[in-house]
């Protein structure tokens, strides 16, 4: 612990330096999981806080766990794990970091039930602009109630995040997963809704849709047993194990749609908690598109493996440029409006699968999706009434809780200007319906547009926290999301960016930047992988 104290009193010092000096500076954790291209200006100052990446304590008794924000979820699981206990939120990409979490927006299959990850911290000390450093929870009546639930989702815009104290729940060996298998967007956005039901007793639920019309709705229950001593367990953290949806895809591909045509297998909840990290959900294939003459089968996903876990990809992605034409978008959406929005990504970008996810979400304004009022008009694909943020009229006012995310993922237009009218098509559309963006991903929002959809709640609250916490001259939250693009834009302006831009000289620089970084003997490494049983994790599923 004095080592974090040292740490940080070192970080307050140098930012106190620079708010006396009115001197701009930027934050360094290390890594990134946004998509989103750099704004980094040529002479600000960089506060390297990469070095705090530990879990400082587990509290077995307490059910917490006290971590630096820069700890990866594979990390904190394993530190959880020996202790019984796992975060009721686990990001399904070893990478993601908890401080991430905190000042990003992250929910996965949990959060029907925890909401966001946000949600599971109790406390946060943070280096405020001007230095100082605070402790913040969320209790009515703490002196810093209002700056942790404004920095939650903020992007780091009201101060530095130096520790959290995260909440953990029980933790048991196995999750019994269970793959529904539906026949219409329809289906699949009822049948999601349905698994959420808290009579179901499900600590996991997301969907996969490959198609219009098959979707596979995925839910899990954490469990200690299994039904007979030679059930053998299913993996896909090995090399030559499947990626998960395409395990999925094969699984449910001849099964009738049918509430009780449902295929079981059980997966230990390490390799549950990580399943997409292989492929980062599907698009590892991606890769494989890029460097067409390599064959996308088994065997090079065997001998490619070190560079098809989402961190490497994430380096490919960054170091090749290739993020400037792939869309990534998740999108929170009103159930009533998930239909026609899938089909209108459907229509006009032809992108699967797409992810499903049902999320709690919160209450108050908030930069995380959120459901917003007025509502959308009932499903069958009409289009809404009213905005968004509270600034709109419609025809009833209703309170909501729940939502559903959709992630959209896959290539966009090559032509740069295409790209950036698919994006604009795309964002136009989820206002339409209602729905709103999380922000990691690239953003073209008009600075009006942008807080209307949020919320000009959000925009007032958000704006006094700046100021009460002396937080102007950092960039605020729209500064740090909004991809710019006029002629000056660093993104594509340049040698580096053209060179980058002719393959494929772009992909083998990505894959560089991925083997200089190292990242591949952190999962060669892992010890949350199952080693017991069955290592290769072939098992006939049962189909009932």
């Amino acid at each position: 612990m004095e080592r974090h104290r040292q740490a940080v009193r070192l970080v307050s010092a140098t930012v106190r330096s620079l708010f006396e000096r009115s001197e701009p500076y930027r934050i360094w954790h290390g890594s990134t999981n946004s998509t989103r291209p750099p704004h980094q200006k040529a002479g600000v100052r960089v506060i390297d806080i990469s070095g705090l990446r530990d879990v400082l304590s587990v509290d077995a008794a307490a059910r917490t766990a006290l971590v630096e924000p820069n700890v990866p979820m594979d990390r904190l699981v394993e530190s959880t794990l020996p202790h019984g206990l796992v975060p009721p939120v686990v990001m399904e990409f070893p990478g993601i970091t908890a401080g991430g979490g905190f000042a990003g927006t992250a929910g996965e299959s949990s959060s029907f039930r925890h909401g966001y990850f946000d949600e599971t911290v109790r406390s946060v000390e943070m280096v405020l602009p001007d230095g100082e450093v605070v402790t913040a929870r969320p209790d009515k009546g703490d002196e810093y109630e209002d700056l942790f639930r404004g920095a939650a989702g903020a992007l780091g815009t009201l101060g530095t995040t130096t520790l959290l104290e995260l909440q953990l729940i029980e933790a048991k060996k196995f999750v019994r997963t269970t793959y529904r298998r539906t026949s219409s967007v329809g289906e699949a956005v009822k049948v999601i809704r349905e698994e959420c039901a808290p009579e179901k007793g499900n600590d996991y639920v997301d969907g996969i849709l490959f198609s219009k019309d098959h979707g596979v709705i995925v839910s899990g229950k954490m469990t200690n047993d299994l039904p007979s001593e030679d059930e053998h367990v299913q993996t896909f953290s090995h090399p030559w194990d499947p990626w998960f949806y395409m395990h999925v895809r094969d699984l449910t591909k001849t099964l009738p749609s049918s509430s009780e045509a449902t295929v079981t297998e059980y997966i230990p909840l390490a390799e549950y908690l990580f399943r997409y990290d292989r492929g980062g959900f599907w698009v590892g294939q991606a890769a494989f598109d890029y460097f067409k003459p390599v064959p996308f089968n088994r065997f090079f996903r065997w001998f490619l493996d070190d560079f098809l876990h989402t961190r490497m990809l994430y380096r490919a992605l960054h170091g090749s440029g290739e993020s400037a034409r792939f869309i990534v978008q998740d999108i929170g959406m009103p159930y009533e409006s998930a239909e026609p929005f899938i089909n209108y990504v459907s229509d006009e970008l032809a992108i699967w699968p797409l992810w499903l996810c049902p999320l709690k979400t919160p209450s108050g304004p908030s930069f995380h999706p959120h459901l917003r009022q007025p509502a959308p008009a009932a499903a069958g694909g009409g289009e809404v009434v009213g905005g968004g943020g509270g600034g709109g009229k419609g025809k009833e006012k209703r309170e909501y809780d729940e939502m559903l995310n959709i992630g959209v993922w896959g290539w966009g237009p090559s032509d740069r200007n295409a790209f950036i009218r698919a994006n604009r098509a795309l964002e136009r559309r989820v206002d339409e319906l209602g729905g709103t963006k999380w922000l990691y991903a690239h953003t073209y929002y008009p600075p009006s547009e942008f807080w209307r959809v949020y919320g000009t709640a959000l925009q007032k609250t958000y704006e006094a926290l700046r100021r009460k916490y002396l937080a102007t001259s950092l960039p605020s939250v729209y500064d740090k999301v909004s991809v710019k693009v006029d002629n000056d834009d660093a993104v594509t302006k340049g040698w580096k960016p053209w060179l980058k831009s002719l393959w494929p000289i772009g992909g083998l620089w990505g894959i560089w930047k991925g083997i200089q970084s190292k990242d591949y003997l952190l999962h060669r490494r892992a010890t949350w992988k199952w080693r017991g049983g069955n290592e290769a994790g072939t098992r006939k599923a049962k189909s009932t």
